[in-house]
Parts: structure tokens; C-alpha cells; sequence
């Protein structure tokens, strides 16, 4: 295989990359959100292995252990930010590091804080004339039993309740039933003030990733998800093997449609490095709509980006060392 890869795009992917030169790497994992255990144990570990591979001075680094500022004091001179949720991927870690003078992986401060607020996002990709669900914020203070019941009455059944600022489908349920409102709800307000309900889009769950910045960037293959009993949640995405993960399931101009509209979502959000969008196909009329947008996504076994970037003939370990050499700070240019 071609050291210089052609994802899809126009543009290649080259991974002529110098381990050497990108010089003492901290691999940032664990922290201290909901997602810690998925970081601390699958996702940084993965990408710790995959760069060693490939020759690079990596090291584990626990911010919830170890003060950011030794980052500095011990001479790391990038991260890679293998962070999950809160304090990770929300521009925390990625302000600190701007300070530090310490170039890291994935978006910079206002993408990765605005990509982490799923209403925030629904918001710029509405205005931007995206295609996104149907919505309605409610907080965690205006949860009464009349308020809740409302809600179906406004968006249909079913409702999909989340937290809106945690990932890996923490607090999430799918509502089929006003008996079930308050309850979903009150999980959702257990991770967070504020509480997304939004129109079920019935139809194939997608994701599809992207890789680069601005206009360079390109989108990887779609994976069509396929969970047990359509249940896609934290246990099905980390811990069983059921849950199948499919490229090339859709046709050609489905394909392209949903790579467009994802790098669209991309750019509107102002992301940077790589992330991955989460999707619904509408199964009566095959129309996709936007959920949300990781900029931090999962790098274990099981992960999404992996898989898509096999199916484009990256292997996961040319994977992380591009993404590593394209760390950098908001204020270098790229």
C-alpha cells in the first residue's frame, strides 16, 4: 500500500510523518467526566499503543491526577487529546493547553465548547439552514409532570430525552409513551441543568467522520450502525459485539449527500483536525438530519472513526499519527 492514501476527496491524505520530529507526546486520558472509564481504559490506551507503534516518544497523562502545568515542567511538546465529555471536549482542556503554549489534537476553544452543547449546535446548523430535528429545551427546574406531558404534544411520539452537554448516550431514553416522559426526563436531569427533547427520527442511524479543516477538509465513508433491538446505547457502543458497523450500505448519491451535509456541519461549527457527526436517515423519504457533532470521538475497538477510516484504507495507527501531526493552537495558522 501507497504511503499516500486517497480518502474522499480530491485531496490525499499524506502520512509521510516523521515520528521523531513531532517530539515528547502526552496522550491525554482518564479526566474526570461521566466517559472517564471509555477514555481511561479504551480510548487512550489505543491511541498510546498505536503511536508507540509508529515511533512516537508517547506517555499516558491523567489531567484528573496531574496538573496540567507539569505538561509544561516535564517538556511534553504536543497532547493528544484522547479525553471524553466534560473537561475534555468542551474547550476546558483545550484553553488550558492555549495557555500553556502546548499544541494539541482536534478543535480548538469555541468549536469544541460550542460542538459540546447539543442545543448550541442544533442552533448554529438551523441558522445555517442544516437539517437537524425538531427540539424543545426544557431545565432542570421546569420538569413538573404537566410540562413533561406537553412535550409529545409539541414533537410527536417517539421523543429522544438526553442531557444535552454528555456523550456516549449517558441519560439518554427513547420515549414511545406520555407514561414514560417524566421519568426520561428526570434520568436526563441527573447529568445536566438542562434537559434536549427532540423529534425520533425513525429510519438508519449513521455517522459519518472528517478529517482536516476549512476547505481541505474531507469526509471518510459512512457507517450505517445496526444495534441490537435498534438500542445504539453506552452498553451496545462499548461492551457487547453485537452492535454491527457497515460501509458501503448506501447508494452512491446517499453516500455523497450525507458527506456533504456532514462537512457543511463541520465547517458551520468551525472544527478542526477531525470529528464525527452522528445521523438519522428518514426511512420514509431516505432524508438525513443532523444530531450532533464529536470532536473528540471514541478511538476503542469498537469506535466509529476506526472502522470508517479502514474502510478508506487508513490503518487505525496512520490514523492517530496524522491526527497527532496536525496538532496545533487556535492562534497557528494551519
Amino acid at each position: 500500500m501507497s504511503n499516500t492514501i486517497p480518502p474522499v476527496s480530491s485531496a490525499p491524505l499524506d502520512l509521510n510523518i516523521d515520528a521523531k520530529a513531532l517530539g515528547k507526546v502526552a496522550v491525554l486520558l482518564g479526566g474526570s467526566s461521566a466517559e472517564r472509564e471509555v477514555s481511561l481504559t479504551m480510548s487512550g490506551p489505543g491511541v498510546l499503543q498505536a503511536l508507540r507503534e509508529e515511533g512516537v516518544d508517547a506517555h499516558p497523562f491523567d489531567p484528573s491526577q496531574t496538573e496540567l502545568g507539569e505538561l509544561k515542567r516535564q517538556g511534553f511538546e504536543r497532547c493528544f487529546i484522547a479525553l471524553h465529555g466534560r473537561g475534555g471536549e468542551d474547550g476546558t482542556v483545550q484553553g488550558a493547553l492555549e495557555l500553556l503554549g502546548i499544541p494539541y489534537t482536534g478543535s480548538g476553544v469555541m468549536a469544541s465548547s460550542m460542538a459540546m452543547d447539543k442545543i448550541t449546535t442544533k442552533r448554529l446548523w438551523l441558522a445555517d439552514g442544516l437539517p437537524t430535528p425538531r427540539y424543545v429545551k426544557l431545565k432542570r427546574k421546569d420538569i413538573s409532570r404537566e410540562r413533561c406531558l406537553a412535550i409529545p404534544d409539541e414533537l410527536g411520539l417517539p421523543v429522544f430525552v438526553k442531557p444535552p452537554h454528555e456523550g456516549s448516550s449517558m441519560g439518554a431514553s427513547k420515549v414511545e409513551g406520555y407514561s414514560q416522559m417524566q421519568e426520561a426526563v428526570q434520568l436526563a436531569a441527573q447529568f445536566d441543568a438542562e434537559i434536549l427533547c427532540e423529534e425520533f427520527i425513525e429510519g438508519p442511524e449513521l455517522t459519518c467522520p472528517v478529517l482536516g479543516e476549512g476547505e481541505a477538509a474531507f469526509a471518510l465513508p459512512v457507517v450505517r450502525i445496526v444495534a441490537l433491538e435498534g438500542k445504539y446505547d453506552y452498553q451496545n457502543k462499548y461492551f457487547t459485539n453485537t452492535t454491527q458497523y457497515l460501509t458501503g450500505s448506501l447508494s452512491e448519491a446517499q453516500e455523497r449527500e450525507v458527506q456533504a451535509l456532514v462537512l457543511a456541519a463541520y465547517r458551520s461549527l468551525g472544527c478542526r483536525g477531525w470529528g464525527r457527526a452522528d445521523l438519522m436517515l428518514r426511512a420514509s423519504d431516505g432524508k438525513p438530519f443532523l444530531l450532533e457533532m464529536n470532536t473528540s470521538p471514541g478511538m476503542t475497538s469498537h469506535s466509529l472513526v476506526p472502522v470508517s477510516a479502514k474502510a478508506a484504507g487508513i490503518p487505525y495507527s496512520k490514523l492517530c499519527l496524522w491526527l497527532l501531526a496536525q496538532a496545533r493552537l487556535d492562534n497557528t495558522q494551519a
